[in-house]
């Protein structure tokens, strides 16, 4: 999938409308919309990158600026939360841009999945 094909870069151009809760220079937040918590929001990083662990690899400072985002996200939230990051199509990534769920707002199980 190319840049122009990616749901999350149309997002992030603001092509494609999103419940968007916070946003920096590194990454932006929205509401999932199909919410698995009652607080469940995306972290995106504003560069492409398929997954986690290509995004920390390539773009080290993105990666870390997502992290931040997330856990303001999360603390805004308030209490405890998963941060999730889903890898390649065996894992239920459906979105080839790299993402993380900020899931909070109830009690999260173990294990997961």
């Amino acid at each position: 999938m190319s840049q122009d094909d990616c749901l999350f870069c149309a997002i992030v151009a603001g092509r494609v409308p999103a419940d968007v809760v916070a946003e920096d220079e590194h990454a932006l937040a929205f509401r999932d919309i199909s919410p698995q918590a009652p607080t469940h929001v995306l972290v995106i990083p504003r560069v492409h990158q398929p997954d986690v662990g290509s995004l920390a690899e390539a773009e080290p400072e993105a990666a870390v600026g997502l992290l931040r985002l997330a856990r303001r996200v999360a603390q805004e939230a308030g209490g405890s939360y998963r941060l999730v990051f889903n890898t390649g199509a065996d894992a239920h990534q459906t979105v080839f841009h790299c993402h993380g769920h900020v899931l909070a707002g109830r009690s999260l199980g173990w294990p997961p999945g």
